[in-house]
């Protein structure tokens, strides 16, 4: 079965379909998940036990990117181990007025990318536990078929929820060193998903934008194949249907629809690598929502770069309208 235009012709050489069937009329009705019970009542008990815990960040090194200082900063996660990131100032000359966590997809990071950080925020670039190159195989392994996987059969240890949770330390790191500030987050792929989950509890956020989130919707990201983590975890529950019930506390739909701030979504209409319902199903939880739609994720095709500088500098615009509408 031919794809639908202009994907037959932007991805002649795809294996399948990256729209899965569905085009966006479709998506828009795709429904988050239900919190399974006690939900809520788990996430805020994480949070509350990390606010127990001192971020205690120490700067390994300095260097200037750009006109700004960046500092290599090591500080705890949420289980006892220490997590490297990248904290950055504001552009010289100018005082922070909000704080940026950026964080990552599942490839890690290995070099900061100022895009969607304004002139006037300090920033905080943490990179997940395990993960490079910051912290490949700290706190969880490294390679991603086993990254998403570790810790499954166990709430308190699954890696999903223990990256989630690492942001709120992160959280703390920044304010430690840029000082009380409003926080804005930013996440990708993995990143958006994992900010899904832990964005909600802490109320130090003003606003959010997720780009192309992950882990969202399991009942949809479970029955299609895919070419990003999730392929994995698709494969284990159809050898352990009994799998697919350790997944529901960490849903990011069904995290999402706890936040109180404004979101901004921007997910795609194609992506091989996190199928577009999940993405849906996590943008159509959001209470507040600015929901940008791009042709494709994932992925290059004709226009591409100008459609990512729209985003870029339409993302920058919701933080600059979020932190004016919490202040």
């Amino acid at each position: 079965m031919p794809f639908p235009a202009p994907y037959d012709s932007w991805f002649p050489d795809a294996d399948f379909d990256g729209t899965y069937g569905f085009d966006e009329h479709a998506l828009r009705q795709v429904t988050p998940v239900a919190p399974p019970p006690g939900f809520a009542d788990r996430w805020r008990g994480w949070r509350a036990a990390a606010e127990t815990v001192d971020a205690a960040p120490r700067t390994l090194s300095t260097t200037n990117v750009d006109g700004r200082t960046v500092a290599v900063v090591e500080h705890s996660g949420v289980n006892g181990i220490r997590l490297r990131s990248w904290v950055v100032d504001p552009a010289s000359g100018h005082a922070a007025r909000v704080g940026v966590v950026h964080s990552h997809g599942y490839g890690g990071r290995d070099a900061i990318d100022l895009a969607r950080v304004p002139d006037d925020a300090a920033a905080i670039f943490p990179v997940a536990r395990g993960l490079p190159t910051m912290n490949g195989g700290i706190g969880a392994p490294e390679p991603v078929e086993q990254h998403v996987l570790a810790g499954l059969d166990d709430p308190e240890r699954y890696v999903l929820g223990l990256c989630a949770r690492d942001l709120w330390l992160a959280a703390d790191a920044l304010v430690a060193v840029a000082g009380d500030l409003p926080l804005y987050y930013v996440g990708e792929s993995f990143g958006g998903g994992i900010g899904a989950l832990g964005i909600p509890w802490d109320d130090r956020y003003v606003g959010a934008t997720l780009i192309v989130p992950s882990f969202g919707q399991y009942d949809e990201r479970l029955a299609v194949p895919c070419l990003g983590s999730g392929e994995v975890v698709r494969a284990l529950v159809a050898d352990h249907p009994e799998a697919r019930e350790q997944l529901r506390l960490f849903d990011a739909s069904s995290a999402l629809g706890f936040a109180r701030m404004p979101v901004r979504v921007e997910v795609a209409l194609w992506d091989q690598y996190v199928p577009p319902p999940g993405q849906f199903g996590v943008a159509n939880a959001a209470r507040d929502l600015e929901l940008p739609v791009l042709s494709a994720g994932h992925a290059e095709y004709p226009g591409s770069d100008a459609v990512t500088a729209a985003a870029v500098r339409d993302g920058r615009a919701h933080l600059a309208r979020s932190l004016r509408a919490a202040s």
